[in-house]
């Protein structure tokens, strides 16, 4: 674990800015765009900042009022009336703030949800490409930190600049009607305030940037750990330790740019503050010689150093301005890095529905490769893609074509890695073809709407993935409108209603992460249930009753023998048993077709289908 090292502190504050990215005038527009739904509250917020920066100027004014005309002349029935206004403007301005800090909550929480869905969303329209490069943890770090450092653009900076600036203003003008002498003299040192301003303000920039990169990699372990999938593999292999040193490094990453920034600020801070400082005292060493010579009065003195006070906050934070916008600004480039990537499988623009009616899918000399990380737009995401992804991807089919009826079964066997799964993953366009095309109702599926392809589509898995919910939720996944006695009707076809009604909770029971509460087989058979529940016209089963003891795969088999009935369906099977009655078997091997025939056909020319039937069954 490493330690803060101030010189690396120092380091990190002098990098050099021509590696920070510069925000242009068109991100800008786009972030403004964000603001157009909230503009009214936008508005009455900004009126709120002028009405709180009124009161500023009002309160050293009734001091000075206080002094001259109250105490000097003796006149107690005014001080105690100025004190009661003054206590006035008090509640007055903590109303306002109450006020303001509302339309700030309103119009930054508002936004917030804005990004957070439309970023939710364009990443769940993403390819499936992208998910086996991207990084969980990142993609939640930008999900949450990122929109909330954007958020702040809206409501911290926006607030903060507006007022600031309208308040600094205000206070000016003020100033120079009391004394114009005092208020220049006090100026002399506004330049020194832009100086560290200009120079602080890409080193935050770029301090912020690399806190959010370390702080994504620290919540890719933690999101790839923190599950049950994880957490075995962490403990069957008896790395503990080893998680603990990885994690801590990261965390000290963490922690040494949070230092680093934090000294970067207090530093900028301090040094703003002590010229605020010699800028008072100037104020007392000119006024108190102005007040001697009677030029003017005590109560204005006074007055003149509270508005100084009130003045130098707003320019010290009009100073930094800088440093507050592009730190804000940051966020937005790496909320609007992951909303610009554009799905590698999308509708096409003349894109038709599914054909009512049974569906045949054919293969027509496709030929596919898995896309590279450039091309499924990631190389430019920081910590989202890792640099070993950016290699070009070998083929992995090669003129692969066949035909599959409506009611008929084809079948996919051969060794692992083989490429039987890709297959199965471009009828539904998860992924799209190199070369060649897949129709399915004999158009291509390029062609054709997603939702009403994937709609026309059912899927059981090998590892049936189920979420952190309720049977009845998981399986309503399928059909949001299925009725309870759809759901058992679902359930008694995938042999599993018996089991779920002796469980306390019944279709209530909660699986647990992933669906650990189950074993394999009952996952399975849910997973069937849902795909029974779906009524798909094709369906796609790969190692569905893998998990199967042989009794459930039996009953299974009969249910899904009775559901694919009319139904266009394509299996993926190792055990040679279960596909015995299929229309067609496909022997595939190195992503080609080197046999295809009935069970008996392939049987008979004696070639790989009868290899691998005789390895299975010559015990």
């Amino acid at each position: 674990m490493s330690g803060v090292n101030p010189w690396q502190i120092y380091q990190s504050m002098t990098r050099d800015p021509s590696q920070v990215s510069r925000v242009g005038w068109p991100v800008v527009k786009r972030i403004l765009g964000y603001a157009r739904p909230y503009r009214v509250l936008v508005i009455a917020f900004l009126v709120t900042l002028v009405f709180a920066s009124l009161l500023t100027v009002a309160q050293p004014l009734v001091f000075r009022q206080i002094v001259d005309n109250g105490i000097a002349q003796g006149n107690a029935a005014l001080v105690t009336s100025l004190a009661i206004l003054v206590a006035v403007l008090a509640l007055l301005d903590a109303g306002i703030n109450l006020v303001g800090r509302w339309y700030s909550a309103r119009i930054g929480e508002g936004l917030i949800y804005d990004l957070r869905t439309q970023v939710y969303d364009h990443v769940q329209r993403q390819s499936v490409a992208f998910f086996t490069r991207a990084q969980t943890g990142a993609l939640v770090s930008r999900l949450n930190s990122d929109v909330i450092g954007a958020q702040q653009a809206f409501t911290s900076t926006l607030g903060g600049v507006v007022g600031n600036l309208i308040t600094a203003s205000i206070v000016l003008v003020t100033m120079f009607l009391l004394s114009w002498q005092v208020t220049l003299l006090s100026l002399v040192l506004v330049p020194l305030f832009l100086l560290p301003a200009r120079w602080m303000g890409r080193r935050l920039q770029a301090l912020t940037k690399q806190q959010m990169q370390v702080n994504a990699q620290m919540s890719t372990q933690m999101t790839e750990r923190f599950n049950v999938a994880g957490a075995l593999l962490v403990s069957l292999f008896g790395r503990p330790e080893r998680e603990h040193e990885e994690f801590a490094g990261r965390a000290a990453q963490v922690r040494d740019a949070g230092v680093s920034i934090a000294m970067a600020n207090r530093w900028f801070f301090t040094a703003l503050l002590l010229v605020g400082s010699i800028a008072t005292a100037i104020t007392y060493g000119v006024g108190g010689n102005l007040v001697i010579d009677g030029a003017i009065t005590l109560g204005t003195l006074l007055a003149l150093v509270a508005l100084l006070a009130q003045l130098y906050g707003p320019l010290t934070a009009l100073s930094n301005v800088r440093v507050d916008v592009m730190t804000a600004l940051v966020s937005f480039e790496r909320v609007f890095e992951v909303l610009d990537l554009p799905p590698l499988v999308r509708d096409a623009p003349d894109a038709v529905p599914v054909p009512s009616g049974p569906l045949a899918v054919e293969f027509d000399h496709v030929g596919f490769r898995y896309p590279t990380a450039e091309e499924v737009s990631l190389a430019s995401l920081e910590a989202v893609a890792r640099e070993d992804s950016l290699r070009s991807e070998e083929p992995v089919l090669h003129d692969v074509s066949f035909r599959a009826e409506p009611g008929q079964m084809v079948a996919l066997v051969g060794p692992s890695g083989a490429g039987k799964t890709t297959i199965t993953a471009l009828i539904p366009r998860l992924y799209d073809v190199t070369h060649g095309s897949v129709r399915v109702g004999g158009l291509d599926v390029r062609g054709l709407e997603l939702g009403s392809l994937r709609d026309a589509v059912g899927v059981v898995t090998q590892d049936a993935h189920l979420f952190h919910d309720t049977i009845a939720a998981n399986l309503r996944y399928a059909r949001p409108d299925a009725t309870e006695e759809e759901i058992r009707d679902a359930l008694r076809d995938a042999r599993i209603l018996e089991l779920i009604e002796s469980l306390p909770a019944g279709l209530g029971t909660v699986v647990g992460d992933r669906g650990y509460r189950l074993s394999g087989g009952e996952k399975q058979r849910l997973a069937i249930a849902r795909l029974l529940l779906k009524a798909p016209r094709i369906v796609i089963l790969d190692e569905a009753t893998a998990h199967l003891d042989s009794e459930s795969e039996a009953a299974v088999q009969q249910a899904l023998a009775q559901a694919l009935r009319g139904r266009t369906s394509i299996v993926i099977a190792h055990r040679l048993s279960t596909v015995r009655q299929a229309d067609m078997i496909l022997v595939v091997d190195q992503g080609r077709i080197i046999e295809r025939g009935t069970h008996e056909q392939l049987l008979a020319a004696g070639g790989a289908y009868a290899n691998l039937y005789s390895t299975q069954f010559d015990d």
